[in-house]
């Protein structure tokens, strides 16, 4: 007797599982909200050398603004003023326009910057992050993500030790007083810490809303609830944008991102524990209570046998207690340590891009908010596709095809010239598309490639390497300072080298899962007969 088979009594899909759904919405909407934040919070404004102490002497009086930026700020190539370097005296002959300021002697801003934004407050502004330091901003960023990272392993272990519903509720509890306090930090040292701890805690949130929601529902449904569910990010990306066009203070928008917990909170009293995770750790008397909830918010009868239970969990405690399946195992047998490789290669490469991507929502011709807003709007239908194409083409050709096109898509872009800014915006509009896809079929194909016995290992496992690749995104944008297109051409590279090694991991479409290591290391072994070509072979054995 399994697991399923109970469900399959009470319904495993039914309006209690429903709710769950409904009821981990709003964090879930939240997520985004925080993993692309520094889209609005690290934003630098235009800015140039503050002047206003040349005017206490008197030297600036009867002069327009425009004629004072003249006399005080260098032009760069482009025309327009130069952000980081002032003139050392006015140069006043530059009114009449018989002189070039080329080969004046300039000095570094001494006194600080004047911004020209519609932000009330950035990070840029706040502390002055511009100049040569401009690249804290996007550092912040990957101190965010690194957080998120030693997160995804130390909840990992926290979910299966202490259960599903009260790590989700720490999670919430941490999230909110982290993320509040870093609405009132009074240094960048101190916020980049309280980022730090921020993303930590969210990563509590991502883990335990999708255990709770998946371990619900039968196997059926659950590529139908990993889409769908997914839906959720969607809703808050573009709320997103929505916040940041209302709150133009980062403190606030902070805070705004974060208050929906406090009704998470309140709502966390009506989601169940897992059900399965109970039952795993010997507390019968709970499961029954939530199983028999389950039923009759589903309208079947109440499990009656409790015998059953009671067997079904000493057979899963004794099954926790003799798989005493580690890391290693991912690399300890050959074949593993192939497939667990490309694994690696194929998930920091949707992570790196769909960040890559996402972070960068600038030199489209239109405005950070309307790209943001549409970056989240194009990934609904993204979503929806490919849950349709999963189940017609297979799982591989979806996550190498959805990888190599928004490659394509950012190779396209880098030799469309800037002024075309209505094509450059449609194809990466297409590319986010692409690369939302590319991460909904890989949280499904990992599932389905692992054996049963490391199934988790290799989701912690591949959840370690994409927030790695995440880490490293805002990284690879600060490039754009040595060669414009330098980033471009490293996240293109990336997405095609993963995609190309997506094509050598299994097909799982309609493939009963491993079960074992050995199903790796023999079955697919036997399989790999004689094919006439090359391509035959590495579509039946991609081994």
């Amino acid at each position: 007797m399994k697991f399923e088979n109970i469900l399959e009594e009470i319904d495993g899909f039914g309006p209690f599982q429903i709710i769950i759904i409904v009821l981990l919405c709003t964090p879930r909407i939240v997520l985004p909200c925080h993993f692309l934040l520094n889209n609005f919070i690290t934003t630098v404004p235009a800015h140039h050398c503050d002047f206003s102490t040349l005017e206490d002497g008197g030297l600036y009086i009867n002069l327009t603004q425009e004629q004072k930026l003249t006399v005080s700020i260098p032009v760069g190539r482009d025309g327009d003023p130069k952000s980081c370097e002032m003139f050392a005296e006015p140069q006043f002959h530059l009114l009449s326009n018989t002189s070039s300021s080329t080969d004046l002697p300039t000095v570094q801003c001494q006194t600080g910057w004047v911004y020209n934004s519609t932000f009330t407050s950035t990070l840029a502004t706040e502390w002055d992050l511009v100049c040569d330091r401009k690249s804290l901003t996007k550092t912040t960023s990957t101190i965010f993500f690194f957080g998120v990272m030693i997160g995804a392993i130390a909840f990992g272990f926290l979910c299966d030790k202490y259960g599903r519903k009260n790590t989700l509720l720490a999670s919430y509890l941490m999230t909110i007083a982290f993320g509040f306090s870093s609405a009132f930090a009074n240094s960048y040292i101190l916020f980049a810490v309280l980022r730090f701890l921020t993303g930590f805690a969210l990563t509590g949130i991502s883990i335990n809303s999708v255990v709770l929601s998946i371990e619900w529902v039968d196997t059926g449904h659950r590529s139908f609830i990993g889409v769908i569910g997914s839906l959720a990010w969607s809703v808050g990306n573009m709320l997103l944008a929505g916040f940041a066009y209302l709150v133009n203070d980062f403190r606030a928008l902070i805070m705004t991102v974060t208050a929906p917990l406090g009704f998470a909170v309140l709502t966390w009293w009506w989601i169940p524990e897992s059900a399965r995770w109970l039952l795993a750790n010997g507390k019968v008397k709970q499961a029954q209570f939530y199983l028999d909830k389950c039923a009759k918010f589903n309208k079947r009868p109440i499990l009656a046998n409790k015998m059953k239970l009671e067997r079904l969990s000493e057979i899963e405690m004794t099954e926790k207690q003799d798989k005493n399946y580690t890391y290693i195992d991912l690399i300890r047998t050959p074949k593993m340590r192939r497939l667990t490789l490309l694994a690696g290669i194929m998930w920091y490469g949707v992570a790196s891009t769909y960040y890559g991507i996402s972070l960068n929502i600038s030199g489209f011709g239109l405005n950070i908010y309307l790209t943001h807003f549409i970056y989240a709007v194009i990934e609904v239908p993204a979503k929806l596709m490919i849950y349709w194409l999963l189940n017609i083409i297979g799982r591989r050709k979806c996550q190498a095809g959805t990888l190599l096109l928004t490659g394509i898509c950012i190779a396209i872009n880098i030799f469309i010239p800037k002024g075309l800014w209505h094509v450059r915006a449609v194809v990466a509009i297409l590319g986010k598309g692409l690369s939302e896809a590319s991460f909904t079929t890989a949280f499904l194909y990992t599932t389905e490639f692992y054996p049963t016995v490391i199934r988790q290992n290799g989701m912690g496992y591949s959840s370690f390497i994409s927030r790695l690749g995440v880490s490293v995104a805002p990284l690879i944008l600060l490039l754009e300072d040595i060669w414009t297109v330098l980033p471009q051409i490293i996240i293109c590279t990336v997405a095609i080298i993963s995609g190309l090694a997506s094509l050598f991991l299994p097909e799982t479409l309609n493939v009963r899962l491993p079960e074992t290591i050995d199903d790796i290391e023999k079955q697919r072994l036997a399989q790999c007969v004689k094919f006439e070509n090359a391509l035959e072979f590495v579509d039946k054995c991609p081994f």
